[in-house]
């Protein structure tokens, strides 16, 4: 394992994200889901994916003390998926985000962490208030939005996209 180890629940680590987790990085943004309901980021190499990390995530975390971490299974470490806070230029709010590999969806891991990392940007950088944002048409999202106790508040066209999303709040 590498990478700061930032959050633990009962099943899962949540940990910084380091260019050696590249190879999981692009089969992620590779994933169908992804591609549909984030979009393409033009990860198509392992350079790519280092690109990637160390312009988002690992930046992120230099500007910002937080950003998307590898979640990852406690038991054996495997990489399933990313889930963490995000500071856009386009939203005045931070936003959680995530995603995951298909194989570990829809088995309350994205709840789990997505929770644990709400609770965490509120108590560790004082957040009263946390956003996220959504397909229209991903309708498993705006359901965990929904049971993580997020309420829908309008759709979005964020600066240069050519389509709204749904925006969702949390306050504390």
């Amino acid at each position: 394992m590498n990478g700061i180890v930032v959050l633990t629940t009962d099943r899962l680590v949540l940990r910084h994200l380091t260019q050696d987790d590249a190879a999981f990085i692009l089969e992620l943004l590779n994933d169908p889901g992804w591609l549909r309901f984030i979009g393409d980021k033009g990860v198509r190499t392992l350079e790519d994916a280092r690109n990637y990390l160390v312009k988002g995530p690992l930046a992120m975390y230099e500007r910002h003390g937080f950003g998307l971490y590898l979640v990852e299974l406690a038991d054996g470490h495997v990489p399933i998926g990313m889930c963490g806070l995000i500071k856009r230029d386009t939203l005045d709010d931070v936003d959680i985000g995530y995603a995951y590999l298909p194989a570990f969806r829809a088995k309350g891991y994205a709840h789990e962490a997505a929770a644990a990392v709400l609770a965490y940007g509120n108590r560790q950088f004082g957040l009263t208030r946390i956003v996220a944002i959504t397909s229209p048409d991903n309708v498993g999202s705006s359901r965990l939005l929904e049971k993580l106790g997020m309420n829908h508040e309008k759709t979005v066209t964020l600066g240069g996209a050519d389509h709204e999303v749904r925006l969702y709040a949390s306050d504390f």
